[in-house]
Formats: C-alpha cells, structure tokens, sequence
C-alpha cells in the first residue's frame, strides 16, 4: 500500500467528515497528481453549468479532500497546504463579489468593491477548516448599483450577498465561514465601508492591535487595484519608522489576555489549546510580528505576511537569532499540522487538542501515530522553546508595575487582598486591552500602567476591593480621556487611597464619578476635607468668576461647584473627617447659594426683555429638610414661589406681562436653571407641590393670596410643612414679609382643626403608601425621623411654640419648655446622622458589608455595629413612645 492510499485509509477510518466527502468525491483520489498542479482546474471541473453557489460547494469539498490527502500522504507540505487552501477562499471570495455584484447590475464588472484578507488569509497560510476575516471595502464613485438605490445601500447588500454565498449551509455543505469583526469598530460600522472613511479611521484613530493585522493585509478579491491603492495609503499606519514600543506593549497584551481568557488551555497535554495555549501558535506569530512592527518601518524586507517568511527575514537581518527562527519555524509548522489534523475530524473550526483520551488517539491515528500519548511526545519539545521565546519578550522585571503575566498578576492581586482575584484580572486584562474609548491611546494605557500599583494597593486596602474595583470599570468605561485620571491618582498616593474607600464604601459617589471623574480634581488638598463655607463664601464662588460672560456659562459654572461640592461633603463622611449633621447642613448652604445665584442671574435675564413689575418682587419659600437646612445627598428641594405686590399690575419692559403671568414665567425659568441638566451635569430635582392648590395650581401665588390660603383654606399637613418655611430668596423686605406671615399662622392664625387627629390619618397613609426601604430606613421606619417630625410638628402646632425651621433647634425650644423629653435630642441626632450616611454608602436601607458597616458606626458616634443597631432600635423606641403621646394614642 503506498502512501496515498495509507492516507485514505486513515482517512476514512478516523474522520468522519474525510469519510464522507471520499464517498461523494472519491474519484479526485484517482487525479491527485493533476488536482495538485491545479487545485482550482480540478475542483471547479464539470460545475460550470451549476448555480455558483452549488459550484462553490462541491469545488470546496473536493478541496477539503484533495488537500487532505496529499497533506496525509506527504505529497504536499505544510506550506503548499495552506497557499492551495487560502487561493481556494481566494477564488471562492472572488467569484461570490462577482456574483453578487451581477445580480444586482447585470455583466457589471467586479470594480469598486474589495475584499482585504487579514488574519492567516491574507498571509496565505489558511488553516485546514478556518474562518476568513476579510473587511470589505468600496468606492463610492466606481461600485455598480441601481438606479433608485443609494451606493451605501449596494454595498452592504453586495457584502451581505457575499457572506450568504459562502456561510450559508445546504445539502452540499458551506464554503467558508466569514468573519467580518476585524473591520473598524464592528458594533457600529456596516459591513461595507467606503475607502475614504477606512483611511481616515486607520490614519487617526486605530489601535496598535491593527496595526499588527494589518502587517498581513492583503486585497485577495473583487477590484484589487483598489485594495492596492487603499493599502499603500495607510503603509505609514502600519509600518513606521520610529520605534514604537507602545504598540509592541499592546501586541503583548495581547497574548497576555489570551492566556487569561483561555486558562483552560494554556497548560500542554490533553485539552491543550495549541492556537492560544503557553507555547502555541498565537505566540509565534506574535513573536514574529512583535518584531515587524518594530524593525519593519525602516527595513521593507522585514515585512513578509506570511510568518515563516517573516521568521526566515528576520534571522536574515540579525532582527532575530538563527536559531531561534529555526526553533519557532520547527514549531510552528508542527502546531499547525496538528491543529489541521483536529480540524480533519469532523470539519470543525477547533483548535485545541481533544481532552479524552479515546478522541485524542483519533487524532493522533490520523496523522499516523500510534496514540495520543504519540502525539504529545511529537509536540512536546515545540512548545516549552516557543514559551520560553516569547516570554523573553515581556519585560516584568520593573518591580514597580503590576506584572503582566496573568498567573503572576493573579497571584499579586489575592495577595493585595482581592477575594476573587481572577474576577479582577479579567477588568484590569480590559483596560489594558483598551475595551474603552478612553483606554484606546498609547500614552492613556501607559498612565494607566504607571497608576495601577497605587491603584490596586489602595482598593486592596478596602472594605471590598472587588465591588471597588468594579466601580472603577464603570468609571473608565464613560471616561472620555483618562490620561489625566491616572496620572493624578499616580502622583496622589493619599488621592488613590481615598478613592479606594469611595468606590469601596459609596456607590452613590462612585456614580458620580463615573458620569464626572474631574470631581476627583478638588480632592487634591486637604481643604475639601473641611466643612464648607459661609453661605456668602459659597455665593461668591458662584458667581464671581463668570459675572460677565453669559447666562449659559453661569449655569455650568453653578453647576459644577454645586457638583464638587455635593461630592467633596459626602467624601468627608467616607473618610470620616466630618459630622454627618455638619455635612447635612453644608449641602443645604450649598444648594441655598445655588439659588440665589441662579435666581437672580435669571430675574436679571427676565428684566431685560419683560422689564419689571412695579412695586413687586419674587421670593422663595424653602420648605423640608432644605427648609430646615438639613439635606441629604438624595434630597430634592420643596420649594414655594410667593411674589409681592399687586397682583393686577403690569411689568414695564418691551414686552409687558401682567403680574401673574410675569412671575409664573419667571418661576418655570427658575426652576429650568436649577433642575435642567446642561453640559456641566445635572442640579437638583425641583419639588413645588407644597405650593397653594398643590400641583394644579398656578406656580406662584401673590403673599396676599399665600396669607390667605394659610389662614382660611391651608389643611393640617400644609401648616405642619409650614413649620419649616425659610425664605431662601428674595430682599430682606420680602423675607420679613413672608416670616411675618408664616409667623402670624403658626402662631394660630388658622383653622381650628384636629390636628392630632389629622397627623395620624396622614401618617398611617404615607406608611402604606410609601413603605421602608430596609430594616435601617432611618426615615420612613416606624419610630423614624418621619414619626419624630410628627410628634414633633404635631406639638408645635398643639401648643403654638418651639417653632424654629431647624428640626433641632425646634426640639431644643420644646425640651426648654417642657413640651419634649430631653431624650428627643439625642434621637434626633442619631437617626439624622444615619440618615445622611445611609444615603451615601446603602441607599437601599439594608446592611452593607462589615467593613461599610464600621464606618456608618463611626459616623453615628456608635462603638461597632451591634452598638448602633443597638442605640438605633433604642431611639427609634423613644420616637414611637412620643409620636403616641403627640397624637393621643
């Protein structure tokens, strides 16, 4: 028996697919001499009169077979194997843009539509049972289309007609699998791309992993010359003369992602994954083209497609030693023999090694060898030379960098205190990818590089660096630049600590840093640490810097005060510098000065069109916890707008509004400036249900008509809101006016009603309407600050003293007296306390993790958690006993 029919009958016996294509193509084995001087005139012989999808498949079939066979046999190499396979997809890639071209516009040439090859392809060395990864290109002014269609339509069809024409399966099989995801950003792009927008993307804006595809680029179908003319336009992206040491980093990275995302397959024996796997395919070529991108700028014989030439140039010109190309040759040609014979089993795009051992002494059978064992001693010797090679390439002795390799860099991060440590090199393998936009950059992922120990040391350090660490990924991931991020936190090691305990303790802190991460910035100095200023301070900074450049840019500049302040108070609680209360009145001044800039920027815009209303003003009514300056993270601002003067009166601008009108246009602008995102973010959300009427009525009502609503119509649950009332706008004249109404109201100006009995309907209503959040909801739980206010509100309004709109200064006038048991005071405090933390670090109202749990105790003044659940259940005791008392029950 002679080789070739040795290699059929291996062929038969131990893959099934080469079984089944010599049942239907066996009389090609009988014309193998012929089939390999001209694959091509033998495979497509007598098809002509077929479909050119049929031709395509049963000319590929007999391909699969005739290449087989001669490979098995020895007749041909494993070079001749893979150029016979690749101008095969060549001529099947060619004649399916022909087609597919001529449906659409008949006896129209193949012009204006190309199909680059990259990947193995374009190097010629297809594998035995591959995809192709072509990127489809067109000229907008040559492409043959329709009449009433658009060239950017004809050319996706054209490209979507071509992958049919080769992927899609029937009873004679498939051509080719197609794979188009290596075309400029594949989730946004079509599948057909015009030149002009190709060349600009590859000249401006791609990646170092492209660069590297593109070293094996070629145009392997459809109009050539215009594959040629787009390759030549980019030759400077791809091959430069500089040194560049940023792309051979990403090359490396690369491999190293590789190797972390197939795991399973990187250690030799059965399962080995000899495409990916330590010591494999991947990183021979890798090694190969690690040095083209290097070399191959300035010397033009270093830029071979195919990798066994690239090896063989190299060693040529001293890129590389001899022997080391003789080495990664022997290897590769190895590897590769064997990923052909997997692939000959059942036709499967697969590259790793069976991990049974029966399916591997299939393998093994087939390529002539006594068993898998047989087959692992064969490539045994290839892949530890190939391993140790590449390694070579990867500088990690920089102690100071976190090491590339993954085993290494796992083993680092569970040392640095990370639980799940392969959880957390999968995120930091993506940055180093560039996943996101902001990671895409050389000089982005060497600033990530220089930052990343602080980094991981100081989340490693925190209450749960895995949730940290995946709150920073969100934040990279809507980063637009990240080069300053990193660089700050690399010269910051206190700011990339203190940014380990916000993304480990404060979600809601971590969000705002992934829709801003320049609110990082004014953390730099100790200063952001301390309570903020007087309110005139904050006022100040506000508006002075941009008093004359425009409305528009007020808004912004407001903004982002508003923002870093907002943030830098709640950073204050996760770092433990500051009183909760203290931080809770700090974003009340904040969120004051904010309105009385930006009321009186927009009263000023208003004047100068509709001028003014004689004799009248507007003023804000803060009401709630803004009312009583104590706001939360969360809160919204209740506001009331109330305008003086006569109601009947006319504005004496260009163009005159009456009173009501001018100042309900005036409110929606105000409440516009302060609400409506702009490209500085977002500000707060507005709440003016609390006005005369609720939501249907008017949004501003004259003091007139507030006096009387108060005093005639106004219901219990509206004076109880009363009793926080603070203008927060307007002139001291109209400050006075409206204290002096609320005042008057408060102090029985009103209705008699019920009131015990009014709180306590209203109360058991909100309780079904709006439950607890969770077991530690400090406001809405039975016994919460919503009860204390209660008792509170109720008692002032029984008795008509103890008004004060700071809730703890009320109590302290109720304590003196005698209205309220002193106890109400530290009550209070606590549950305000937790309140504020709660909203920053477990908005949810549930327990968060132990080491979040600390904190929320140091911030309450508790000594450990079971101290403040503790002190929490006592207090909330107490509120419940004087809510009782309060509404009589």
């Amino acid at each position: 028996m002679n080789a070739t029919e040795t290699s059929i009958e291996r062929a038969c016996r131990w893959s099934p697919f080469l079984a089944f294509a010599y049942e239907r193509e066996g009389e090609l084995v009988a014309q193998l001499d012929d089939f390999i001087s001209d694959p091509l005139g033998v495979a497509f012989a007598g098809l002509a009169e077929e479909s050119v999808a049929r031709r395509l498949r049963v000319a590929r079939r007999r391909v699969a077979l005739g290449a087989a066979v001669a490979d098995l046999s020895g007749r041909l190499g494993f070079v001749d194997t893979t150029r016979l396979l690749s101008d095969f997809a060549d001529h099947a890639l060619h004649l399916a843009i022909e087609t597919a071209i001529r449906e659409r516009v008949p006896d129209a040439p193949a012009v204006g539509f190309v199909a680059l090859a990259l990947g193995k392809l374009g190097g010629r060395e297809l594998n035995y049972s591959s995809d192709i990864d072509p990127i489809f290109l067109y000229d907008p002014a040559t492409l043959p289309h329709r009449e009433r269609e658009s060239v950017e339509e004809a050319a996706v069809r054209i490209g979507r007609r071509v992958v049919e024409l080769l992927q899609a399966r029937d009873a004679d099989g498939y051509v080719l699998r197609v794979d188009l995801r290596l075309r400029p950003t594949p989730e946004a792009t079509p599948i057909a791309i015009p030149v002009a927008a190709a060349t600009t993307y590859y000249e401006g804006q791609a990646l170092a992993w492209e660069r590297a595809a593109f070293i094996r680029a070629r145009p392997a179908a459809g109009d050539v010359a215009l594959g040629q003319r787009f390759l030549d336009a980019i030759q400077p992206f791809v091959w430069r003369r500089a040194l560049d040491y940023g792309a051979v980093q990403e090359i490396r990275g690369i491999s190293r992602r590789i190797r972390a995302h197939h795991s399973q397959g990187q250690r030799f024996g059965p399962g080995y994954d000899l495409k990916r796997g330590r010591g494999g395919i991947r990183e021979v070529e890798f090694f190969a083209q690690i040095h083209q991108l290097i070399h191959g700028g300035r010397d033009r014989s270093l830029r071979p497609r195919a990798t066994l030439d690239a090896l063989e140039a190299l060693a040529q010109a001293g890129r590389i030693a001899p022997e080391d190309a003789a080495t990664l040759s022997a290897a590769y040609v190895a590897l590769r023999t064997a990923e052909h014979r997997v692939q000959m089993i059942d036709d499967r795009q697969t590259h790793a090694l069976p991990a049974r051992a029966e399916a591997l002494d299939q393998v093994a059978r087939l390529h002539g060898l006594e068993d898998g064992q047989g087959l692992l001693d064969w490539l045994a010797p290839h892949v530890t030379p190939v391993a140790t090679l590449y390694d070579s390439l990867d500088d990690d002795r920089d102690s100071t960098m976190l090491p590339s390799d993954p085993a290494v860099l796992e083993a680092r991060l569970a040392e640095a205190g990370f639980s799940e440590p392969a959880a957390a090199l999968r995120l930091i393998e993506g940055w180093r990818g560039g996943n996101y936009p902001a990671l895409r950059s050389p000089a982005a992922r060497e600033a990530l590089e220089a930052s990343l120990p602080a980094m991981i040391g100081a989340l490693g350090q925190g209450a749960d660096p895995g949730r940290a660490l995946v709150r920073l990924d969100a934040i990279l991931r809507h980063l637009s630049s990240a080069i300053n991020f990193f660089r700050l936190l690399e010269a910051q090691p206190p700011l990339a600590r203190l940014l380990g305990a916000i993304l480990s303790h404060a979600p809601a802190l971590a969000e705002a840093l992934g829709a801003r991460a320049e609110l990082l910035d004014g953390l730099i100095d100790t200063s952001a640490l301390e309570p903020v200023g007087t309110l005139e301070a904050l006022v100040a900074q506000m508006r002075a810097p941009l008093a004359h450049r425009g409305y528009e840019r007020l808004l912004d500049h407001v903004r982002a005060v508003v923002n870093e302040k907002r943030f830098a108070l709640g950073v204050q609680i996760v770092a433990g510098t500051s009183d909760p209360l203290e931080v809770s009145r700090g974003y009340s001044r904040v969120a004051e000065a904010a309105i009385e800039v930006l009321a009186a920027a927009t009263v000023a815009e208003f004047e100068a069109t509709h001028g003014r209303v004689p004799g009248s003003e507007l003023a804000i009514l803060a009401l709630g916890r803004l009312g009583g300056g104590a706001l939360t993270w969360a809160s919204d601002l209740d506001l009331v707008f109330v305008f003086t003067g006569d109601y009947a009166a006319e504005s004496d601008g260009p163009k005159p509004l009456g009173a009501v009108i001018y100042f309900n246009r005036l409110a929606q602008r105000i409440v516009a400036a302060m609400s409506v995102p702009t490209a500085a973010g977002p500000l707060y959300e507005i709440d003016t249900r609390l006005r005369p009427s609720g939501a249907q009525g008017p949004l501003t009502v004259s003091l007139d008509a507030f006096a009387r609503y108060q005093r005639e119509s106004a219901w219990t649950w509206e004076h109880m809101a009363l009793t926080r009332a603070r203008p927060v706008f307007g002139s001291d004249a109209a400050r006075a006016a409206l204290n002096a109404e609320i005042g008057a109201v408060l102090a029985g100006a009103r209705p008699a009603r019920d009131i015990a009995a009014d709180a306590a309907h209203m109360r058991a209503e909100m309780a079904g309407h709006k439950p607890p959040m969770g077991p530690l909801d400090a406001k809405l739980l039975d016994g919460g600050l919503i009860d204390l206010e209660f008792a509170v509100h109720v008692t002032q309004l029984t008795h008509r003293a103890g008004f004060d709109p700071d809730l703890g200064e009320a109590i302290e006038l109720l304590v003196a007296a005698g209205l309220l048991p002193p106890e109400m005071r530290e009550a209070y405090q606590f549950l305000s306390r937790l309140l504020v933390a709660m909203r920053l670090v477990a908005p949810d109202g549930n327990p968060p993790a132990p080491a979040t749990q600390a904190l929320i105790a140091h911030a309450v003044g508790a000594d450990g958690w079971d101290d403040m659940v503790a002190r929490f259940d006592h207090n909330r005791q107490l509120v419940r006993e004087q809510w009782a008392r309060a509404r009589g029950a």
